[in-house]
Protein backbone atom coordinates (compact mmCIF):
# COMPACT_ATOMS: atom_id res chain seq x y z
CA UNK A 1 0.00 0.00 0.00
CA UNK A 2 1.35 3.56 -1.16
CA UNK A 3 1.65 6.43 1.32
CA UNK A 4 -0.87 8.47 -0.30
CA UNK A 5 -3.61 5.20 0.18
CA UNK A 6 -2.71 4.53 3.86
CA UNK A 7 -3.52 8.56 4.57
CA UNK A 8 -6.81 7.70 3.52
CA UNK A 9 -7.33 4.46 4.76
CA UNK A 10 -6.19 6.10 8.42
CA UNK A 11 -8.30 9.42 7.20
CA UNK A 12 -11.21 7.54 6.67
CA UNK A 13 -11.37 5.43 9.28
CA UNK A 14 -10.96 8.58 12.00
CA UNK A 15 -13.58 10.02 10.35
CA UNK A 16 -15.90 6.84 10.85
CA UNK A 17 -15.18 6.10 14.46
CA UNK A 18 -16.18 9.99 15.12
CA UNK A 19 -19.41 9.62 13.19
CA UNK A 20 -20.17 6.47 15.33
CA UNK A 21 -19.60 8.17 18.47
CA UNK A 22 -21.22 11.65 17.23
CA UNK A 23 -24.38 9.13 15.91
CA UNK A 24 -24.02 7.25 19.83
CA UNK A 25 -24.88 10.48 21.24
CA UNK A 26 -27.18 11.23 19.75
CA UNK A 27 -29.35 8.35 20.51
CA UNK A 28 -28.92 8.50 23.88
CA UNK A 29 -29.87 12.25 24.54
CA UNK A 30 -32.99 11.35 22.26
CA UNK A 31 -33.60 8.36 24.10
CA UNK A 32 -33.89 10.35 27.47
CA UNK A 33 -36.07 12.84 26.51
CA UNK A 34 -39.55 12.11 25.25
CA UNK A 35 -39.97 11.91 21.45
CA UNK A 36 -41.07 14.95 19.64
CA UNK A 37 -44.83 13.84 19.19
CA UNK A 38 -45.61 12.75 23.04
CA UNK A 39 -46.48 14.82 25.69
CA UNK A 40 -44.19 14.77 28.57
CA UNK A 41 -46.41 13.09 31.82
CA UNK A 42 -47.59 16.08 33.48
CA UNK A 43 -46.59 16.50 37.26
CA UNK A 44 -48.59 15.27 39.94
CA UNK A 45 -51.19 18.18 41.23
CA UNK A 46 -51.09 20.15 43.98
CA UNK A 47 -54.08 19.21 45.01
CA UNK A 48 -57.42 18.66 43.80
CA UNK A 49 -61.08 18.98 45.48
CA UNK A 50 -62.54 16.59 43.06
CA UNK A 51 -60.25 13.58 43.53
CA UNK A 52 -61.97 10.25 41.83
CA UNK A 53 -62.71 7.46 44.08
CA UNK A 54 -62.17 7.35 47.77
CA UNK A 55 -58.99 8.98 49.93
CA UNK A 56 -57.66 8.78 52.95
CA UNK A 57 -57.88 10.97 55.77
CA UNK A 58 -56.73 11.34 59.45
CA UNK A 59 -58.81 11.77 62.06
CA UNK A 60 -55.89 14.92 64.02
CA UNK A 61 -58.05 16.35 66.32
CA UNK A 62 -61.67 16.03 67.79
CA UNK A 63 -63.65 18.11 70.66
CA UNK A 64 -67.09 18.84 71.26
CA UNK A 65 -68.90 21.92 70.39
CA UNK A 66 -72.10 21.97 72.89
CA UNK A 67 -72.29 21.72 76.54
CA UNK A 68 -74.72 18.64 76.26
CA UNK A 69 -71.53 16.62 74.24
CA UNK A 70 -73.80 16.00 71.79
CA UNK A 71 -72.05 17.45 68.73
CA UNK A 72 -68.24 16.37 68.43
CA UNK A 73 -66.29 17.69 65.62
CA UNK A 74 -63.62 15.74 64.03
CA UNK A 75 -60.12 17.46 61.98
CA UNK A 76 -59.24 16.02 59.24
CA UNK A 77 -55.72 15.87 57.37
CA UNK A 78 -55.20 13.85 54.05
CA UNK A 79 -52.94 10.80 54.39
CA UNK A 80 -50.79 11.67 50.95
CA UNK A 81 -49.97 15.30 52.41
CA UNK A 82 -51.14 16.42 48.86
CA UNK A 83 -52.69 20.23 49.83
CA UNK A 84 -56.80 20.46 49.34
CA UNK A 85 -58.13 22.84 47.05
CA UNK A 86 -60.97 24.86 48.12
CA UNK A 87 -64.36 23.70 47.71
CA UNK A 88 -67.80 25.02 47.60
CA UNK A 89 -69.00 26.45 51.17
CA UNK A 90 -71.59 24.12 52.13
CA UNK A 91 -70.79 21.40 50.52
CA UNK A 92 -70.70 17.60 52.42
CA UNK A 93 -68.12 14.86 52.42
CA UNK A 94 -69.08 11.10 52.20
CA UNK A 95 -67.18 8.33 54.00
CA UNK A 96 -67.47 4.52 53.45
CA UNK A 97 -67.23 3.86 57.47
CA UNK A 98 -66.59 0.29 58.92
CA UNK A 99 -68.58 -0.88 61.96
CA UNK A 100 -67.62 -4.40 64.22
CA UNK A 101 -69.90 -6.70 63.98
CA UNK A 102 -71.23 -5.51 67.80
CA UNK A 103 -72.45 -1.88 66.54
CA UNK A 104 -73.82 -3.52 63.17
CA UNK A 105 -76.27 -5.76 64.75
CA UNK A 106 -74.65 -8.83 62.87
CA UNK A 107 -72.92 -11.80 63.50
CA UNK A 108 -71.36 -12.09 60.29
CA UNK A 109 -68.71 -9.57 60.98
CA UNK A 110 -68.17 -5.99 59.76
CA UNK A 111 -70.60 -4.17 57.89
CA UNK A 112 -69.71 -0.76 55.65
CA UNK A 113 -71.73 1.69 55.50
CA UNK A 114 -71.49 5.09 53.54
CA UNK A 115 -72.90 8.26 55.10
CA UNK A 116 -72.64 12.08 54.06
CA UNK A 117 -71.68 14.95 56.91
CA UNK A 118 -71.29 18.27 55.82
CA UNK A 119 -68.03 20.13 55.98
CA UNK A 120 -68.11 22.55 58.89
CA UNK A 121 -65.74 25.20 58.13
CA UNK A 122 -64.33 27.41 55.78
CA UNK A 123 -62.12 25.56 53.07
CA UNK A 124 -58.63 25.61 54.37
CA UNK A 125 -55.57 23.55 51.85
CA UNK A 126 -54.13 21.78 55.09
CA UNK A 127 -57.22 20.40 56.30
CA UNK A 128 -61.10 20.03 56.73
CA UNK A 129 -63.67 19.64 59.72
CA UNK A 130 -66.81 18.21 59.68
CA UNK A 131 -69.35 17.84 63.09
CA UNK A 132 -71.15 15.51 63.60
CA UNK A 133 -74.41 15.09 66.19
CA UNK A 134 -74.97 11.73 68.64
CA UNK A 135 -78.42 10.24 67.09
CA UNK A 136 -80.22 8.61 69.90
CA UNK A 137 -82.88 6.25 69.51
CA UNK A 138 -86.57 8.20 68.24
CA UNK A 139 -87.95 9.56 71.49
CA UNK A 140 -91.45 7.72 71.07
CA UNK A 141 -89.79 4.74 69.64
CA UNK A 142 -86.77 4.18 72.59
CA UNK A 143 -86.51 0.38 71.46
CA UNK A 144 -85.02 1.57 68.30
CA UNK A 145 -81.39 1.21 68.06
CA UNK A 146 -79.93 4.89 67.60
CA UNK A 147 -77.64 6.36 64.61
CA UNK A 148 -74.98 3.65 63.82
CA UNK A 149 -72.50 6.34 61.83
CA UNK A 150 -72.96 8.75 64.08
CA UNK A 151 -72.50 6.89 67.18
CA UNK A 152 -69.70 5.51 65.56
CA UNK A 153 -68.17 8.37 64.99
CA UNK A 154 -68.61 9.29 68.38
CA UNK A 155 -67.79 6.12 69.78
CA UNK A 156 -65.01 4.81 68.35
CA UNK A 157 -63.35 7.68 66.10
CA UNK A 158 -60.27 8.42 67.51
CA UNK A 159 -57.09 11.04 66.97
CA UNK A 160 -55.12 8.97 64.67
CA UNK A 161 -57.93 7.06 62.99
CA UNK A 162 -57.92 6.77 59.03
CA UNK A 163 -61.02 7.26 56.98
CA UNK A 164 -61.99 6.86 53.92
CA UNK A 165 -63.34 9.94 52.05
CA UNK A 166 -64.96 10.83 48.32
CA UNK A 167 -64.31 14.52 47.24
CA UNK A 168 -66.58 17.17 48.40
CA UNK A 169 -70.02 17.40 46.96
CA UNK A 170 -73.54 18.61 46.94
CA UNK A 171 -75.55 21.75 45.30
CA UNK A 172 -76.24 23.55 48.85
CA UNK A 173 -73.76 25.83 48.88
CA UNK A 174 -73.16 29.86 48.82
CA UNK A 175 -73.52 31.75 45.69
CA UNK A 176 -69.80 33.47 45.56
CA UNK A 177 -70.80 35.42 42.41
CA UNK A 178 -73.01 37.69 43.97
CA UNK A 179 -73.19 40.41 47.52
CA UNK A 180 -76.64 40.01 47.76
CA UNK A 181 -77.80 39.92 51.52
CA UNK A 182 -77.50 36.43 52.89
CA UNK A 183 -80.14 34.50 54.69
CA UNK A 184 -78.75 31.55 56.70
CA UNK A 185 -81.25 29.49 58.58
CA UNK A 186 -80.42 26.68 60.61
CA UNK A 187 -82.06 24.47 63.28
CA UNK A 188 -80.22 21.84 65.09
CA UNK A 189 -76.92 19.85 63.40
CA UNK A 190 -78.09 22.28 60.37
CA UNK A 191 -75.69 24.79 61.63
CA UNK A 192 -72.90 22.86 59.89
CA UNK A 193 -72.99 23.98 56.15
CA UNK A 194 -74.05 27.46 58.09
CA UNK A 195 -71.01 27.54 59.29
CA UNK A 196 -68.55 26.49 56.41
CA UNK A 197 -70.87 29.43 54.42
CA UNK A 198 -70.48 32.26 57.44
CA UNK A 199 -66.51 31.72 58.02
CA UNK A 200 -66.11 32.13 54.16
CA UNK A 201 -68.37 35.13 53.47
CA UNK A 202 -66.32 36.64 56.70
CA UNK A 203 -62.97 35.92 55.42
CA UNK A 204 -63.66 36.45 51.44
CA UNK A 205 -66.47 39.49 51.44
CA UNK A 206 -66.55 40.85 54.79
CA UNK A 207 -69.37 43.65 54.06
CA UNK A 208 -71.46 41.67 52.61
CA UNK A 209 -74.47 41.44 55.15
CA UNK A 210 -75.47 38.29 56.91
CA UNK A 211 -78.04 37.27 58.91
CA UNK A 212 -77.52 33.80 61.06
CA UNK A 213 -81.05 32.28 62.29
CA UNK A 214 -79.91 29.16 64.70
CA UNK A 215 -82.95 27.46 66.24
CA UNK A 216 -82.01 25.00 69.67
CA UNK A 217 -84.04 24.01 72.36
CA UNK A 218 -81.63 25.75 74.92
CA UNK A 219 -77.69 26.43 76.05
CA UNK A 220 -76.69 22.87 75.83
CA UNK A 221 -77.88 22.42 72.51
CA UNK A 222 -75.80 25.40 71.63
CA UNK A 223 -73.14 24.67 69.12
CA UNK A 224 -70.50 26.76 67.92
CA UNK A 225 -71.58 29.44 71.03
CA UNK A 226 -68.28 31.18 71.85
CA UNK A 227 -67.25 31.18 67.95
CA UNK A 228 -70.85 32.55 66.50
CA UNK A 229 -70.54 35.33 69.73
CA UNK A 230 -67.11 36.43 68.69
CA UNK A 231 -67.65 36.48 64.79
CA UNK A 232 -70.84 38.73 65.40
CA UNK A 233 -68.80 40.96 68.21
CA UNK A 234 -65.96 41.37 65.24
CA UNK A 235 -67.62 41.76 62.16
CA UNK A 236 -70.34 44.50 61.99
CA UNK A 237 -72.26 42.81 58.31
CA UNK A 238 -72.91 39.82 60.98
CA UNK A 239 -76.46 40.13 62.84
CA UNK A 240 -76.94 36.96 64.50
CA UNK A 241 -80.27 35.41 65.67
CA UNK A 242 -80.46 32.95 67.87
CA UNK A 243 -83.55 30.97 68.72
CA UNK A 244 -84.52 28.85 71.76
CA UNK A 245 -87.64 27.09 71.74
CA UNK A 246 -87.24 26.05 75.52
CA UNK A 247 -85.08 28.09 77.57
CA UNK A 248 -84.05 27.00 80.82
CA UNK A 249 -83.56 28.94 84.27
CA UNK A 250 -79.88 29.97 83.33
CA UNK A 251 -80.29 30.88 79.92
CA UNK A 252 -80.23 34.63 79.78
CA UNK A 253 -82.52 36.86 76.80
CA UNK A 254 -79.69 38.85 75.11
CA UNK A 255 -76.70 37.16 76.38
CA UNK A 256 -77.29 33.31 75.07
CA UNK A 257 -80.44 33.64 72.85
CA UNK A 258 -82.22 36.95 70.84
CA UNK A 259 -85.40 35.44 70.58
CA UNK A 260 -88.01 32.56 71.80
CA UNK A 261 -89.65 30.30 69.79
CA UNK A 262 -89.06 28.94 66.80
CA UNK A 263 -87.57 30.36 63.64
CA UNK A 264 -90.61 31.13 61.03
CA UNK A 265 -91.34 33.51 58.63
CA UNK A 266 -93.06 35.81 61.28
CA UNK A 267 -89.48 36.00 62.87
CA UNK A 268 -88.37 36.64 59.26
CA UNK A 269 -90.66 39.77 58.41
CA UNK A 270 -90.30 41.22 61.82
CA UNK A 271 -86.51 41.26 62.11
CA UNK A 272 -85.39 41.24 58.35
CA UNK A 273 -84.43 44.41 56.63
CA UNK A 274 -86.68 45.19 53.32
CA UNK A 275 -85.00 43.94 50.16
CA UNK A 276 -84.02 41.12 48.49
CA UNK A 277 -82.12 38.02 49.42
CA UNK A 278 -80.72 35.08 49.34
CA UNK A 279 -82.31 32.31 51.94
CA UNK A 280 -80.24 29.38 52.73
CA UNK A 281 -82.35 26.66 55.05
CA UNK A 282 -81.13 23.61 56.76
CA UNK A 283 -82.84 21.94 59.80
CA UNK A 284 -84.97 19.43 61.20
CA UNK A 285 -88.26 17.85 59.13
CA UNK A 286 -90.83 20.26 60.89
CA UNK A 287 -88.43 23.37 59.73
CA UNK A 288 -88.10 22.08 56.26
CA UNK A 289 -91.60 21.07 55.68
CA UNK A 290 -93.06 24.40 56.82
CA UNK A 291 -90.59 27.18 56.15
CA UNK A 292 -89.42 26.70 52.82
CA UNK A 293 -93.04 26.75 51.57
CA UNK A 294 -93.59 29.60 53.99
CA UNK A 295 -90.88 31.04 52.01
CA UNK A 296 -92.30 30.88 48.64
CA UNK A 297 -96.02 32.13 49.42
CA UNK A 298 -94.14 35.00 51.18
CA UNK A 299 -93.09 35.96 47.73
CA UNK A 300 -89.78 35.20 47.74
CA UNK A 301 -87.91 33.89 44.35
CA UNK A 302 -87.40 30.62 43.68
CA UNK A 303 -84.04 31.29 42.38
CA UNK A 304 -83.24 32.81 46.22
CA UNK A 305 -84.32 29.96 48.23
CA UNK A 306 -81.90 26.99 48.72
CA UNK A 307 -82.43 24.18 51.29
CA UNK A 308 -80.73 20.94 52.11
CA UNK A 309 -82.95 18.55 54.37
CA UNK A 310 -81.21 15.90 56.79
CA UNK A 311 -82.85 12.97 58.31
CA UNK A 312 -86.32 12.24 56.06
CA UNK A 313 -86.93 15.69 56.08
CA UNK A 314 -88.69 16.34 53.07
CA UNK A 315 -89.83 19.56 51.29
CA UNK A 316 -92.86 20.20 49.41
CA UNK A 317 -91.59 20.74 45.46
CA UNK A 318 -92.62 23.84 43.79
CA UNK A 319 -93.23 22.04 40.64
CA UNK A 320 -92.34 18.12 39.80
CA UNK A 321 -89.06 17.28 39.31
CA UNK A 322 -88.90 14.87 36.05
CA UNK A 323 -87.76 14.41 32.51
CA UNK A 324 -90.67 13.07 31.64
CA UNK A 325 -94.45 14.95 31.78
CA UNK A 326 -96.61 13.22 34.54
CA UNK A 327 -98.53 9.92 33.57
CA UNK A 328 -102.57 9.62 34.24
CA UNK A 329 -101.97 6.29 35.54
CA UNK A 330 -104.10 4.97 38.13
CA UNK A 331 -103.26 1.66 38.21
CA UNK A 332 -100.43 -0.20 39.71
CA UNK A 333 -97.13 -0.14 37.60
CA UNK A 334 -94.92 -3.22 37.32
CA UNK A 335 -90.95 -2.99 38.63
CA UNK A 336 -88.87 -5.49 37.30
CA UNK A 337 -85.71 -5.98 39.22
CA UNK A 338 -83.79 -7.59 36.53
CA UNK A 339 -81.25 -9.71 38.32
CA UNK A 340 -83.62 -11.12 41.49
CA UNK A 341 -86.25 -11.75 38.00
CA UNK A 342 -88.73 -10.35 40.61
CA UNK A 343 -91.61 -8.21 39.55
CA UNK A 344 -93.44 -6.08 42.10
CA UNK A 345 -96.33 -3.84 41.88
CA UNK A 346 -95.81 -0.19 42.64
CA UNK A 347 -99.07 0.49 44.82
CA UNK A 348 -97.55 4.74 45.74
CA UNK A 349 -97.67 3.48 49.29
CA UNK A 350 -93.89 3.31 50.33
CA UNK A 351 -92.28 6.61 50.00
CA UNK A 352 -89.75 5.72 47.58
CA UNK A 353 -87.82 2.77 45.62
CA UNK A 354 -85.13 1.94 48.09
CA UNK A 355 -88.60 1.50 51.03
CA UNK A 356 -90.30 -0.26 48.06
CA UNK A 357 -87.69 -2.76 47.48
CA UNK A 358 -86.76 -3.53 51.11
CA UNK A 359 -90.35 -3.49 51.98
CA UNK A 360 -90.48 -6.90 49.52
CA UNK A 361 -87.40 -8.40 51.38
CA UNK A 362 -84.56 -6.81 48.67
CA UNK A 363 -81.25 -6.10 49.84
CA UNK A 364 -79.74 -3.25 48.06
CA UNK A 365 -77.11 -1.06 48.53
CA UNK A 366 -77.76 1.96 50.29
CA UNK A 367 -76.20 5.06 52.37
CA UNK A 368 -77.20 8.92 53.11
CA UNK A 369 -81.38 7.89 52.26
CA UNK A 370 -81.81 11.14 51.13
CA UNK A 371 -79.90 11.53 47.51
CA UNK A 372 -76.61 12.72 48.54
CA UNK A 373 -74.00 9.73 48.51
CA UNK A 374 -75.55 8.11 45.67
CA UNK A 375 -74.61 4.60 47.11
CA UNK A 376 -78.13 3.60 46.03
CA UNK A 377 -77.49 4.80 42.56
CA UNK A 378 -79.23 1.76 39.84
CA UNK A 379 -78.88 1.94 36.22
CA UNK A 380 -82.32 2.38 34.89
CA UNK A 381 -82.82 -0.20 31.73
CA UNK A 382 -86.10 1.15 30.86
CA UNK A 383 -89.10 3.57 32.50
CA UNK A 384 -89.02 6.67 33.98
CA UNK A 385 -88.36 7.67 37.51
CA UNK A 386 -89.31 11.28 39.37
CA UNK A 387 -87.92 12.87 42.72
CA UNK A 388 -89.92 15.74 44.29
CA UNK A 389 -86.59 17.67 44.36
CA UNK A 390 -83.65 17.48 42.35
CA UNK A 391 -80.74 15.08 44.11
CA UNK A 392 -77.72 16.27 45.48
CA UNK A 393 -76.35 14.04 43.89
CA UNK A 394 -75.42 14.41 40.21
CA UNK A 395 -77.21 11.56 38.46
CA UNK A 396 -75.37 9.79 35.34
CA UNK A 397 -77.52 9.23 32.17
CA UNK A 398 -79.34 5.83 32.27
CA UNK A 399 -79.31 5.36 36.48
CA UNK A 400 -81.89 6.60 38.91
CA UNK A 401 -81.24 6.99 42.82
CA UNK A 402 -83.84 4.60 44.50
CA UNK A 403 -83.64 6.35 48.32
CA UNK A 404 -85.50 9.51 46.17
CA UNK A 405 -87.11 8.10 43.41
CA UNK A 406 -90.56 7.29 42.74
CA UNK A 407 -91.71 5.16 39.50
CA UNK A 408 -93.38 7.50 36.81
CA UNK A 409 -94.06 4.21 34.89
CA UNK A 410 -93.67 0.35 34.47
CA UNK A 411 -90.03 0.32 35.43
CA UNK A 412 -87.11 -2.28 34.84
CA UNK A 413 -84.25 -2.34 37.11
CA UNK A 414 -80.85 -3.44 36.81
CA UNK A 415 -80.93 -4.83 40.63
Amino acid sequence: MTAPELLTTITAAVLLQLLAGFGLSLWRKRAAAPALNEEPAPPAAPGSGAWPGWREFRVVKRHFEDAALSQCSFHLQPVDGVALTPFLPGQYLTFSLKLPASAAGSTAGERSITRCYSLSDRPDPAGWRITVKRVPPPADRPELPPGLSSNHFHDRVQEGDVLLVKAPAGHFHIDAQTSLPVVLIAGGIGITPMMSMLRWCVAEQPTRPVHLYYGVRNQADHAFKATLEELAASHPALRLHVVYSSPQPGDVPGRDFQHAGRVDVDLLRRSLPHGRHQFYVCGPPAMMQSLVPALRDWGVQAGDIHFEAFGPATVRPATPTTHEPPSDAATALEVRFSRTGRTLAWSGQDANLLDFAERHDLALDSGCRSGSCGACKTRLLSGVVTYAEPPDHDIAKGHCLLCVGKPQSALVLEA
